[in-house]
């Protein structure tokens, strides 16, 4: 669970309508319209990335009059269910996706398993993306693409980066390649597999 202090504002005086804000907003909580931004208080997440973008200063981060929780009961979905679709994108359940946040695997499958389709409907139920905003997109998109989700950035948004390859995805041509250079990505995997039984087991209560 996440809680949420704080709340972006807008100084109309002082906006100039670039839509910077919009497009680095990971929730799509901040609007232009007539050339003034909009926040929408109830989608912001207070990342404060609008207001450490904006060009004229013209947001601010101001605390909430009551704090907002947010977060995925993991146990209002079957938990095999989360285990087979971690499992499909190559993650442990367990496994921390968001530093920032602390959001792990099984919380972000269980958003896709309860309907979230984009990782802007994942960042709003979770609170993932909404510190750094950076390194979490990776395995993000992947439990979305093992969900079969057909994905497509925000028109000219900022905050998606391309899938980087994982273990899964080398060819036998690259591996061997980088087998002498102390890289054991077959190890890796094999590790990786190990740990994924245990989590079933565990996730079984066994």
């Amino acid at each position: 669970m996440k809680t949420v202090t704080l709340l972006s504002r807008v100084d109309e005086q002082k906006c100039i309508g670039c839509r910077t804000c919009e497009r680095v907003c990971p929730v799509l909580a901040i609007k232009v319209v007539d050339r003034k931004a909009l926040v929408d208080a109830d989608r912001c997440r207070g990342c404060a990335n609008c207001e450490q973008r904006c060009p004229t200063g013209a947001v601010t981060m101001v605390r909430r009059e009551a704090p907002l929780t947010i977060g995925v009961d993991i146990n209002s979905v079957d938990y095999g269910e989360i285990i087979a679709l971690c499992e499909k994108a190559k993650l442990h359940p367990e496994q921390r996706l968001c530093y920032c946040v602390g959001t792990r695997a099984d919380e972000v499958a269980a958003a896709i398993l309860l309907g979230a389709r984009t990782p802007e409907d994942v960042s709003l139920v979770t609170g993932m993306r909404t510190g750094c905003t950076i390194e979490c997109i990776q395995p993000l998109l992947r439990l979305l693409e093992a969900a079969g989700c057909e994905l497509q950035p925000p028109e000219g948004g900022w905050q998606w980066y391309g899938r980087t390859a994982t273990a899964w995805d080398l060819s036998e041509d690259i591996k061997q390649k980088y087998d002498s250079r102390g890289f054991y990505f077959d190890e890796d995997r094999a590790l990786f597999e190990k740990l994924v039984e245990e989590g079933k087991k565990g996730g079984a209560g066994e």
